[in-house]
Parts: structure tokens; C-alpha cells; sequence
């Protein structure tokens, strides 16, 4: 049993000042867990001594729960009493739900993992930049399959030129090597969330990371060869060890993701258009015909890509088109989302 006195051990899970300070001096006796996966009628957690079960209340909902939460449970029948507050939360807004599905929750760094190959997709993976920029986490991009290709390098330019100070690296997932160039990131207490198209090599990636003798390994897949598509192999997100002291979090292949409510993400991604803009001589310039439009003026000098802004533009404008608004009167509003 993990209390918040023991420190060592809870450093060790990942667990920051920024969760134990939400521990009032009332709720010290209660134990410390951590969420490792969420299924439809459970929870399954992990503490300084390794799995243990949390009991829930008959009514809870588990959607409500992300892997990687902290929570507090009874130290008599392990009740689960409350979830802390996320430090960072991956989330995304499926076609016809109102409201996110929770993906990954207090991930320090996302790996965008993509291969060398027909999946390699800009416009795909600027989707999702934007989502770790909204969560709050640092985005790096993983090539994989780069003993495939004689021209790797090549992805990991195009891959680098998508956001201001990105960190691209190349890895052969099935090598045990993979785990050198991405140790800055997988260090002790530290947490990745691994996301990426069905067929990447996500799951061969986990179980490089978590290394020989960590259980039972990520089931692993095939591609299509004709489009490099791959096959859902990983179900269900859940936590595993790194064998350099970190935890990662694997996630099941999102064939396809919609940009919505990441206003934020957005500004961060495009982080040159963003800055340019308040230089406008009208606050609501278009960036499209203004007389005084400092990002009109930055294409005509060449240091901004009119790629970029056009980018930028359909992003915006399905970010606009599919963020769920709120109607009716003041004090009884309702959630309408938006057709499209």
C-alpha cells in the first residue's frame, strides 16, 4: 500500500508536487494509485508494490477516467474516493459524441509515432501537434521503419518544418537500440503517451521500451503494402514500465481525427502566423486582402511559407465549423453542436 509519505516510491510512479498538493491534511491516510487501464465496467491500478485493484461505486462511470489519472482510495477496501486534478490531459472530440474521449492524462511528452513510408502524412500529423500542444505536453516525432527507406532524413526535414523547436527522431522500433534517442524524454518518473496511425510499429515500440522480462508484450501487427495501412493491435490504452525508470502509455491507431475546441493548439502549431498577427493594422484582419496585413507582408518578403497560411486557414475554419457551442438563456444553457 502507497501512501503519500512514501515518496520514493511515488516519485518513482511519476507523482509530482503538483498532485500532492492537492492532498488536504484530512485525506493523508488515504492511498495513493494510479490509473494503468480503464475498461467498461473497471479500473485497473498500480502503486510502489505493483497492480492493485480499485472498487468502485455502483453508479461510476468509467469514461470519466483516463489512464495515467491519480487517484485517492480508502485504505480499508480500497473505495476509490477521488481523482486529483490532471496536470495534462489527451483528449479528442469523435464524429456525432458531444463532449472528448479521454485518450491519456499527466503525460509529460507525446510521441507522434509515423513510418517511413505511404503513412507519412503532414497534414495528419499537424493534427496531431495540435492536440498535444492543447493537452499541455511536449509533441516529439518518432519515425519508424527507417530501415525500410534509404532516405530517411528526408522525412525527418519535412517532419521538423511543421512547428517551431519540434524534435524529430529516427528509430527502428525493433531494434534494442531504439531507446537511446529517446531516453531524454523516458527518464525516472517520466511519462510518454505513444499515438499514431494502426500499423506504425506503436505497439513494437512499447515493448522495446519496456524491454525483455517487463510481462506480456503488446501484440503486434501487419500493413497493407499497397497503402501502408495497418490493423488495430492495441485495443486498449494502457501504462506500462520503461526499463529506464519512465512509464509509457499506449494507445489504440485513430484512423481519423477531427480538429475541434484546440483554438489553443493552433495558435502554437502556426506559432509565426500567431505572433505576426497582433502587427495587423485591424484587430479582426483576415490575413487574406487587409491593406496593413503583417502576414500578408511576411509572404511578400519571403519569410513566411503561403503553404503554411493556407494551412492555417482550413484548420481554423474546421476548428470553428465543428466546436460545439452554447445556446438558450443566461443560467439554463444547453449544448448545441454545430452540423457539419
Amino acid at each position: 500500500m502507497t501512501r503519500l509519505t512514501d515518496r520514493t516510491a511515488l516519485d518513482r510512479l511519476g507523482f509530482a508536487a503538483f498532485f500532492a498538493e492537492q492532498v488536504g491534511p484530512d485525506e493523508s491516510h488515504l492511498l495513493v494509485r494510479r490509473i494503468s487501464s480503464v475498461h467498461r465496467d473497471r479500473l485497473d491500478a498500480i502503486d510502489g508494490s505493483g497492480p492493485v485493484s480499485i472498487t468502485l461505486a455502483p453508479n461510476a462511470n468509467t469514461a470519466e477516467y483516463a489512464v495515467g489519472d491519480w487517484v485517492l482510495a480508502d485504505p480499508h477496501d480500497g473505495a476509490l474516493v477521488r481523482r486529483l486534478e490532471r496536470r495534462t490531459v489527451f483528449q479528442r472530440r469523435a464524429e456525432g459524441v458531444i463532449g472528448h474521449q479521454l485518450a491519456a492524462a499527466n503525460v509529460d511528452t507525446l510521441f507522434v509515432v509515423t513510418s517511413c513510408n505511404a503513412d507519412f502524412n503532414p497534414a495528419r500529423l499537424e493534427r496531431y501537434l495540435i492536440m498535444a500542444n492543447e493537452a499541455g505536453t511536449r509533441p516529439v516525432i518518432v519515425l519508424t521503419k527507417a530501415d525500410m527507406v534509404d532516405d530517411s532524413e528526408t522525412y525527418a526535414a519535412q517532419a521538423s518544418a511543421l512547428q517551431r523547436d519540434l524534435s524529430v527522431v529516427i528509430v527502428n522500433a525493433r531494434s534494442p537500440d531504439a531507446i537511446k534517442p529517446l531516453m531524454p524524454w523516458c527518464g525516472p518518473g517520466q511519462t510518454v503517451a505513444l499515438v499514431g496511425s494502426s500499423g506504425v510499429g506503436k505497439s513494437t515500440l512499447v515493448n522495446t521500451l519496456s524491454g525483455p522480462g517487463a510481462g506480456e508484450p503488446q501484440k503486434t501487427g501487419t500493413i497493407r503494402e499497397q497503402d501502408a495501412k495497418g490493423r488495430h493491435t492495441t485495443t486498449a490504452r494502457s501504462l506500462h514500465a520503461i526499463a529506464g525508470g519512465g512509464w509509457v502509455i499506449d494507445t489504440p491507431g485513430i484512423r481519423t481525427l477531427y480538429v475541434s475546441d484546440v483554438t489553443d493548439g493552433i495558435d502554437t502549431l502556426f506559432a509565426e502566423i500567431t505572433e505576426l498577427a497582433p502587427h495587423c493594422k485591424f484587430r479582426d484582419c483576415s490575413h487574406s486582402h487587409e491593406k496593413g496585413c503583417a502576414v500578408q507582408a511576411a509572404i511578400r518578403e519571403g519569410t513566411l511559407d503561403p503553404d503554411r497560411l493556407e494551412r492555417w486557414r482550413q484548420l481554423q475554419a474546421e476548428n470553428r465549423d465543428r466546436t460545439p457551442v452554447y445556446t438558450g438563456p443566461k443560467g439554463n444553457k444547453t449544448l448545441r453542436k454545430k452540423k457539419y
